[in-house]
């Protein structure tokens, strides 16, 4: 019998060390070693056999390809690169009660009605009955798919390695399934590393579509080793408030198509459903002449997003001003406001700021920085940003605006939705002539440098203001 072994994981990492510690070396998290057996000791290098040689082949192959198979829910199918590869593995990620059951559970649904389509939903966290009451509540009971509760991975295996094979398997969640020869728990790193390995293999051998459900951390990343993203073809992470009707669903990697492409769904009382014009939607609510607020022309995966950024100013009482962010990067407000107040001569560091990206959407690209400049400045200075006006372009340390990528789409976006003017950065000299990227309905203000921002603000106010008032 082979002795076993004594190895101290990391469930953050996956780190493996000799001896306990209450902080891991390679990631330096606490109280995050567990203890765990190994059945023999690891082998230091390769034996004198003789391995198998490995036929290659050419890179244009012969074989057709699987067509992809298509869910009908546009939103989903856009986020997954235009529909399922078969033989791919998808991993997907969220808070708690963010809605991943209920999308799979559609995804199972809407995939049942193709012809000779097989799904599965396996549930390790739920009984049959509750997956039962969630599918009458959002009226999917008539439909085709097959339910099971099961943690075992070994009976998982054993029950689709067969001649008739599912086309789509759901496993919710990695975290609950074990492998009965390792004597870790479950959710420990080993065990999810082991049964996604095992579950993946049968899913490229077999030929369908594996969906794993990933829980995650306090912190918003997934649980568990880091190896797990990269095993996978896909990474989904479904973002939003569970207070917020809006879901974001999100590709973080993507083999088979674009990354960082997003789908947006509203949660309703029967279920998720699809925003095919989400722009609209996150900017429908804006009122006008209302000082803080720009909208901001931002490209999210391969798709233009209009989304309205808000800031408010206060002055403090206290020595440290608070810095409020909901949706965006606080350090990248902490650079916008120092290049306000050391470049442009704007004194901010007596007021309290409170920024927010309306809507529930986290942005993440700097093209954002000169419509926050615009909101900060605008609720500084109590005048309103234009109603029909959209605002992007990138800050640099000294004050510049630099350009960004895709302005053409960004601006083809704003006037499909009525806008009528744009603050974007300035070209560059000597820059070599290209197709023209905007329409000449749209008043383009290009600014080379954020003074330019603030000269435009102080005209906007001197509109605003009676004559009497402007010459005194």
């Amino acid at each position: 019998m082979a002795k076993s072994d004594v190895i101290y994981i990391c469930q953050e990492c996956g780190a493996s060390q000799s001896q306990w510690g209450g902080r891991c070396g390679s990631c330096g998290e606490w109280n995050s070693i567990v203890e765990e057996l190994t059945t023999g000791s690891p082998p230091k290098g390769l034996s004198k056999k003789r391995g198998r040689k490995i036929n290659f082949v050419e890179l244009k192959g012969t074989e057709e390809t699987y067509p992809r198979m298509l869910s009908k829910i546009a939103e989903f199918d856009r986020v997954c690169g235009g529909g399922l590869v078969p033989g791919s593995a998808i991993l997907v990620g969220g808070d708690p009660g963010i809605g991943k059951s209920t999308i799979l559970l559609q995804v199972c649904v809407a995939l049942s009605f193709a012809k000779d389509a097989r799904c599965v939903y396996i549930s390790g966290e739920e009984s049959i009955d509750q997956v039962r009451m969630r599918a009458k509540r959002l009226g999917l009971s008539d439909a085709n798919v097959e339910l099971a509760s099961a943690t075992s991975v070994r009976d998982i295996i054993t029950s689709l390695n067969d001649n008739n094979s599912p086309t789509v398997v759901v496993v919710d969640s990695i975290q609950t399934l074990y492998v009965d020869n390792l004597d870790s728990a479950p959710g420990t790193v080993t065990q999810v590393r082991t049964s996604a390995q095992e579950l993946i293999s049968l899913a490229k051998r077999r030929g369908f579509a594996l969906f794993l459900v990933g829980h995650v951390t306090k912190e918003g990343n997934i649980a568990g080793p880091k190896v797990l993203e990269h095993m996978v073809d896909c990474v989904l992470y479904f973002e939003g408030e569970r207070g917020h009707q809006f879901r974001i669903l999100r590709a973080v990697k993507n083999r088979f198509g674009s990354a960082d492409e997003i789908g947006v769904f509203e949660m309703t009382d029967i279920g998720l459903s699809q925003v095919e014009n989400p722009s609209a939607l996150f900017i429908a609510d804006r009122e006008n002449g209302v000082s803080g607020a720009s909208v901001f022309a931002g490209i999210e995966g391969s798709r233009p997003m209009l989304v309205e950024i808000q800031a408010l100013t206060a002055p403090t009482a206290f020595g440290t001003p608070r810095r409020a962010v909901i949706g965006w990067d606080s350090n990248r407000l902490s650079m916008v406001l120092a290049v306000l107040e050391a470049r442009c001569g704007v004194s901010i560091s007596g007021h309290d700021i409170y920024l927010n990206v309306a809507g529930g959407l986290r942005i993440t690209e700097p093209a954002a920085d000169l419509a926050v400049a615009a909101a900060l400045v605008s609720s500084l200075t109590d005048v309103p940003v234009p109603q029909e006006m959209v605002v992007f372009g990138e800050i640099g340390l000294s004050g510049e605006v630099r350009r960004v990528s895709q302005s053409g789409a960004r601006l083809k976006e704003a006037e499909k939705l009525g806008f009528n003017g744009a603050m974007t950065p300035k070209a560059h000299l000597g820059s070599s002539p290209k197709k023209k990227e905007i329409s000449s309905s749209l008043n383009v203000i290009r600014i080379k440098h954020l003074e330019q921002l603030l000269n435009y603000m102080r005209i906007e106010g001197e509109k605003k203001l009676p004559k009497n008032e402007i010459t005194n």
